[in-house]
């Protein structure tokens, strides 16, 4: 049997590697991604410590309960594991750009030239803006949402949640804001690998639009002040995103036509 011909305008063609070769690294990426957090984990051990961040995350809502009022813990385990919790999320936060380099790199060898040119620009795009949606949630989200909650209690209830619920809250929502300001991210690749044009984004701003009310009213506690928080900024960043491929397609063009001109 005649083997396939290679296109040899093909730059990966010869390069494909075994498929146990490749599970063999994945492995030893999602090891090193591992000991990565671990190591991310030991530093918030040493400072400031569980107790200090949880405090830290605390603030917003000890800010907005009534003077001495603390929260609760109602679980047996909950004042030790709960600040472990939130270590072990903080240790991830600290090693998500090594995590994401190592998903890069595993991927890398499976790219064109022109397609490597984005992944740098795209792991430090992505890692700035998760850490901008998480500080978004900490700074802006959480104080309006905690106050929401204290003033709409009847006063004939004192308002003190339990650790628990309330850090479960708080990192399932670091890690939606997180997720959700990848947006942008997610459209100028759709747009620079032709898999969407930017005219179809424009488009889809209504539809994007539903999709974000869903989104937010699934993936965000029942009030209207997180899930505005997390529509509103869904929108602008799909703006955003559309912005930012018009203008690398414009830089692109003149590029090519700069290069046919020299040619």
């Amino acid at each position: 049997m005649s083997s396939k011909p290679q296109d040899p305008d093909d730059e990966l063609a010869g390069t494909e590697q075994p498929f146990v070769e490749h599970l063999i690294e994945l492995r030893d990426r999602l090891v090193r991604a591992l000991l990565a957090i671990g190591l991310g984990f030991g530093l918030l051990c040493l400072w400031p410590g569980p107790a200090g961040l949880y405090d830290l995350l605390a603030e917003p809502m000890t800010r907005s309960l009534p003077t001495g009022t603390k929260l609760l813990a109602t679980g047996v385990f909950s004042g030790f594991m709960v600040p472990l919790k939130i270590t072990l999320m903080g240790g991830f936060l600290i090693a998500l750009p090594f995590v994401l380099y190592q998903l890069w790199a595993f991927v890398a060898p499976g790219l064109y030239s022109h397609e490597k040119r984005f992944v740098l620009p795209l792991v430090v795009s992505s890692t700035l803006l998760f850490f901008v949606g998480v500080a978004f949630c900490y700074f802006i989200v959480l104080p309006a949402l905690s106050k929401f909650l204290v003033a709409v209690a009847p006063t004939a209830i004192q308002v003190a949640p339990d650790i628990e619920q309330y850090f479960g809250t708080v990192l399932t929502l670091f890690l939606v804001f997180g997720i959700a300001f990848e947006v942008p991210v997610a459209v100028v690749v759709l747009a620079a690998l032709g898999i969407v044009s930017v005219e179809k984004l424009k488009e889809w701003r209504g539809y994007f639009a539903v999709v974000s009310i869903v989104v937010a009213a699934i993936v965000t506690p029942p009030d209207v002040i997180s899930q505005l928080s997390l529509f509103i900024p869904m929108c602008v960043l799909y703006e955003i995103g559309i912005w930012t491929a018009v203008l690398l397609r414009r830089n692109k063009g003149g590029d090519e036509t700069q290069s046919s001109t020299s040619g």
